[in-house]
C-alpha cells in the first residue's frame, strides 16, 4: 500500500463520523413514523463504512477505531459492535512473516524459543502477540510488529492535515497543533518496542512483589526494535469480569483506580492506552497489566502542577485559586474569567474525588465525561484548550472511566485517592490498601 492511499483512507475516516453526524441529524428530523427506522439505516450504512475503510488497514486508522470502540457506550449497539472488532480482533499476518521480522530482529537467538503457536492470542493496531516456550521451559509472550507498520504510520503522521484534522472534529473551537505534536511523539515511541521494553522494566521494577498488580517480566535477550519478549501471563480479559458479582467487579476496579494514580504519583508514569485488552483477570484477585508503548513520563514540576489543582479543586474547595492556576497552565485562553463558573466546569472531572463517600461508576456517568469533553456546550467552551502536558492525562478520564463504569465498580474513591495523593498520604481506607500499604513499607 502506497503512504499516498493511507493518507486519503485515514482523512475518509474522520469523512465516515461527519457524515455520520448529518445522517443521524437528517433521521431525527423525520417525521415520527420514520424516525426509528432511519436512524437505524443511518447507523448502519456507518457500520459499513468503517468496515470497507478499517477493514484493509493497519496503525494509526485502526488505532483511532478501538479507542472509538471502548469509550463511548452510548452509541448504537451495532456502530459499538463493529468498532470493538477493532480491540480484539484488529487485522493479523502470516505466520511467515512473523518468523521474518523474528529472524531480522533476534537473528540466531531465534533458536532459543523451542516452540511458537503460529496463531496469535492478540492483535493490535502495529502488531500481534504469540505464545511462546523458550528451551529452559518458561512460557512467554512475544509481540511481534508487523513489517510495514512503521512506514505506514509515518505516512499518516507525516501529513499533520490529518491528525489535526481528526482532532478539529472532537475539539472544533481548540488549538489542536500541540495535541498533535504529543500524540505524535507518543506514537513514535510506541513504534520502537525498545522504547516499550524499558518503560515496562520501570513499570515491572516499581511492583514486585506487589499483592495484586503483575507486570510481565521483560525478556531483553529476545526483544528489540519490533519484538518484545515478556513473561506470559495466564489469564482472561477483563471483559469476563461483566458475569462476575459485585463484590469481585469492586474489587478490580479498585485495582485499576490504585494501578492507575498511584504509576502517575509515585512513578512519574501513566500507561495511556487503558482499553479492556490491556488487562487480564488471573487467580486470587490479582491482575496483569500489558502495553506500555502508548506511555507518558512526567516530569516533577508537571506532577506539582496535578497536585496544585487537586489541592484547589477537592481539598481547599477555592475557585479562584483553581481557575489562576489552570489559566497559568494553558488550559484557559483567558484569565478573567468567572471562577464560579470555571470550577463548575471542571468539577466534572473530579467527582469521583470531591466527596467523602461511596460512588458506584456507571456506564452512564462515563459516557457524561466523555460528552463533557468532547461535545462542550457550555459557555466556557470557546476559552479552553488542552497543552501538550495534558494530552495523554487527559485519557485517565475517559479510558480509565469507561473501564470502571464497564464494571459498574463501588467504592469511596475519594478515601482510596488520599492515600495516594502525596500531599495528603492518608492511612488505608480499605482491604487492598492494607495490603498496599504493607508491601510499599517491605519493598
Amino acid at each position: 500500500m502506497k503512504p499516498r492511499r493511507l493518507i486519503r483512507a485515514s482523512s475518509s475516516f474522520g469523512k465516515i463520523f461527519v457524515k455520520d453526524f448529518f445522517r443521524k441529524t437528517a433521521a431525527r428530523h423525520a417525521p415520527k413514523h420514520l424516525r426509528d427506522e432511519r436512524i437505524k439505516t443511518a447507523q448502519l450504512a456507518t457500520v459499513e463504512e468503517i468496515k470497507q475503510q478499517v477493514g484493509n488497514l493497519k496503525g494509526l486508522t485502526i488505532k483511532l477505531a478501538q479507542m472509538a470502540g471502548y469509550l463511548d457506550s452510548s452509541i448504537s449497539p451495532e456502530l459499538s459492535s463493529a468498532l470493538a472488532t477493532f480491540q480484539t480482533q484488529a487485522p493479523t499476518i502470516s505466520f511467515d512473516l512473523v518468523q521474518r521480522v523474528l529472524v531480522e530482529e533476534l537473528g540466531d537467538r531465534i533458536e532459543e524459543f523451542a516452540e511458537i503457536d503460529p496463531v496469535p492470542v492478540a492483535a493490535a493496531s502495529i502488531g500481534q502477540v504469540h505464545w511462546g516456550q523458550l528451551r529452559d521451559g518458561n512460557t512467554v509472550a512475544i509481540k511481534v510488529q508487523f513489517p510495514t507498520a512503521a512506514e505506514l504510520i509515518e505516512a499518516d503522521l507525516g501529513n499533520a492535515s490529518v491528525l489535526t484534522g481528526l482532532l478539529r472534529l472532537a475539539f472544533p473551537s481548540m488549538e489542536t497543533g500541540q495535541m498533535a505534536d504529543e500524540l505524535t511523539q507518543r506514537i513514535r515511541e510506541e513504534l520502537d518496542y525498545t522504547h516499550e521494553a524499558a518503560v515496562q522494566r520501570r513499570f515491572h521494577d516499581f511492583y514486585r512483589g506487589h499483592p495484586y498488580i503483575v507486570i510481565p517480566a521483560v525478556n531483553e535477550r529476545l526483544s528489540g526494535r519490533r519484538v518484545l519478549t515478556s513473561a506470559f501471563e495466564e489469564g482472561v480479559v477483563l471483559d469476563r469480569l461483566l458475569e462476575a458479582d459485585q463484590h469481585t467487579r469492586d474489587h478490580y476496579g479498585e485495582l485499576i483506580f490504585r494501578f492507575v494514580f498511584r504509576s502517575l504519583y509515585q512513578l512519574g508514569l501513566f500507561n495511556g492506552d487503558p482499553h479492556p485488552g490491556n488487562y487480564i483477570v488471573l487467580p486470587k484477585g490479582k491482575m496483569a497489566f500489558l502495553d506500555f508503548g502508548f506511555s507518558k513520563s512526567f516530569t516533577n514540576d508537571e506532577l506539582q502542577l496535578f497536585e496544585s489543582m487537586i489541592k484547589a479543586m477537592v481539598v481547599d474547595g477555592d475557585a479562584l485559586a483553581f481557575r489562576d492556576i489552570i489559566y497559568r497552565a494553558g488550559l484557559l485562553t483567558e484569565a478573567d474569567l468567572d471562577p464560579e463558573a470555571v470550577r463548575d466546569y471542571f468539577k466534572a472531572f473530579y467527582d469521583l474525588v470531591l466527596d467523602d463517600r461511596t460512588i458506584q461508576v456507571t456506564e452512564e456517568y462515563a459516557t457524561s465525561i466523555l460528552h463533557h469533553t468532547f461535545m462542550p456546550s457550555n459557555p466556557l467552551a470557546k476559552y479552553l484548550n488542552v497543552p501538550r502536558t495534558f494530552v495523554v492525562i487527559q485519557r485517565i478520564n475517559l479510558g480509565l472511566y469507561a473501564l470502571l463504569g464497564r464494571l459498574g465498580a463501588n467504592r469511596n474513591w475519594r478515601r482510596i485517592a488520599a492515600e495516594i495523593w502525596p500531599f495528603v498520604n492518608a492511612p488505608p481506607s480499605t482491604a487492598l490498601g492494607r495490603e498496599e500499604s504493607r508491601w510499599r513499607k517491605n519493598s
